[in-house]
């Protein structure tokens, strides 16, 4: 895995939480390469360093002596060193400790989110802290200036940013950040024959050569512009968490993979298409599931069905080419919902205020 996901979150997480809350924040990363793609002014060579107020510490093997926070965040079920959970239990005033878990729409998140969880050995609690898409969960990330942002940017001004030439009267532009899928050249075909122009922005990872062997080129890079029919893909370099809602806002559909960019998309009040991080024996399908019946629950029964046999051809990577129709003419329909479905999400909150919040209650 590249991690984008896990990353994304933590940095996202860890930015929010010394800027807006004035905390002391130290972020323990493993792997400076992959941070780099979404923070470009890390610098991978360098052990410690502090960025954004966020002192950023390569995690490396041994584990340098560093004395535990008065709150400690593993994310992702990604456990402390054995010899930094016993200087926690050292302290004379036990750090609350924070099992940041996975976003998930299923209802059995709902009864374990906050649950405590006593060490088999030592004086500590841990508490599992849970995303969600309600109050009874943490809720999303959402910075306190999002809305300012939103409101200020400009399309006209991020395309010509990147170089796009100024919109095409009916076209679809879509942004395409995507695991390798059986199903893409089925979709590369939908848009070559479409009956208006289509866009497609593709940022620098993992599906480029894939794409790249659909439309029958060795390899693609950024900058490059290819046309067939009706469809334009031109190559992005790879985007900055920055600079990522920027994407988002401009396009009209986008393709989104991994926790960080799925949520962005639902504050983007755009049509959005995610592809689940498949797992063994397509467990990943009953997340699918679950989040399609919470999103699809405010829209009618034949947008609901045309987002649902969409989504599932995406993940499945089969029958593409038969969902695309339906899912099409729906996106005016989706296009409106968006928005109610952004405003009932911050309805639950912010996770970073909800979880300061909650460490506090503990403290």
């Amino acid at each position: 895995m590249d991690n984008f996901g896990d990353i994304g979150v933590c940095w996202r997480l860890a930015r929010q939480l010394a800027g807006e809350h004035g905390l002391a924040v130290r972020l323990w990363v493993d792997d400076l390469s992959s941070a780099h793609r979404l923070i470009p002014s890390l610098d991978v060579d360098q052990a410690v360093q502090r960025i954004e107020g966020v002192d950023i510490v390569h995690w490396a093997k041994p584990l340098p002596t560093w004395e535990p926070g008065d709150v400690v965040i593993s994310a992702f079920a990604c456990a402390p060193p054995e010899s930094f959970v016993e200087a926690m239990a050292r302290r004379e005033r036990k750090p609350v400790w924070i099992n940041l878990e996975y976003l998930s729409a299923e209802d059995w998140v709902l009864g374990c989110h906050r649950l405590p969880s006593q060490h088999p050995r030592l004086p500590l609690t841990q508490h599992f802290f849970f995303p969600g898409f309600d109050d009874r969960t943490g809720g999303l990330l959402r910075e306190a200036g999002y809305a300012v942002r939103r409101a200020a940017f400009s399309a006209n001004g991020f395309r010509a940013s990147l170089g796009l030439p100024i919109a095409v009267p009916g076209e679809l532009l879509v942004s395409l950040f995507s695991y390798e899928n059986a199903g893409l050249a089925e979709l590369l075909e939908c848009w070559r024959q479409a009956l208006f122009p289509v866009t497609c922005l593709v940022p620098e990872g993992r599906v480029l050569p894939q794409i790249a062997a659909v439309l029958g080129l060795h390899e693609l890079h950024r900058g490059d512009v290819v046309e067939r029919g009706s469809l334009t893909v031109r190559v992005l370099p790879f985007v900055e968490q920055a600079r990522y809602d920027e994407l988002l806002w401009a396009c009209d559909l986008n393709f989104v993979r991994s926790e960080d960019s799925f949520v962005r998309a639902q504050w983007e009040e755009r049509p959005f298409v995610w592809h689940i991080y498949p797992q063994q024996d397509e467990a990943h399908l009953a997340k699918l599931d679950a989040f399609l019946m919470r999103y699809g629950a405010g829209l009618d029964a034949t947008a609901a069905r045309a987002l649902s046999d969409f989504w599932h051809a995406w993940n499945r990577g089969a029958d593409v080419a038969a969902a695309w129709p339906a899912f099409q003419a729906t996106l005016p329909v989706l296009d409106g919902y968006a928005a109610d479905w952004s405003n009932r999400l911050q309805a639950s909150g912010d996770l970073a205020a909800n979880l300061v919040q909650f460490c506090k209650s503990q403290l």
